[in-house]
């Protein structure tokens, strides 16, 4: 019952249907489901489950960095701003810097530049080309 509440829950991510679906009568399936996924043998299936359908996909590597990159390149490259009748407005705006941060954060992530130790990050001020001045440069 546990390996099929594994597999459930890499289905559908959400403890409580997978605790029913696996069959477990429980009183409370939603604790009973934060109980289970609190056990290291558990996460350990279901590390082992998602690393065998991972590596049944084939997908190398090296296409998965350079895709991600490719995201990145393009949604963070300015585009001219056009007002409502299709004319240049002089200002210029990222293509979509909520898609390439993301891409870039995943990127980050599966090469394993991410830190697990609170202080290893910085405060950073944000400047956007809206605030952007020859002072700042």
């Amino acid at each position: 019952m546990q390996k099929q509440f594994v597999t459930e829950y890499i289905k559908t991510l959400d403890g409580e249907k997978s605790v029913k679906k696996a069959g477990f009568v429980v009183e409370n399936p939603k604790e009973f489901a934060q109980e289970l996924l609190s056990k290291d043998y558990i996460i350990r299936e279901i590390k082992y489950q998602l690393n065998k359908q991972i590596d049944a996909l084939n997908v190398p590597k090296g296409y998965v960095i350079q895709k991600l990159l490719q995201i990145a390149q393009f949604s963070l490259e300015e585009e001219d701003i056009l007002d409502k009748d299709g004319n240049f407005t002089g200002k210029r705006k990222l293509r979509d810097s909520s898609a390439g941060l993301k891409a870039l954060e995943s990127l980050c992530k599966y090469l394993g530049f991410s830190s697990t130790n609170p202080e290893a990050y910085k405060e950073a001020k944000i400047i956007t080309i809206s605030n952007l001045d020859d002072k700042k440069i």
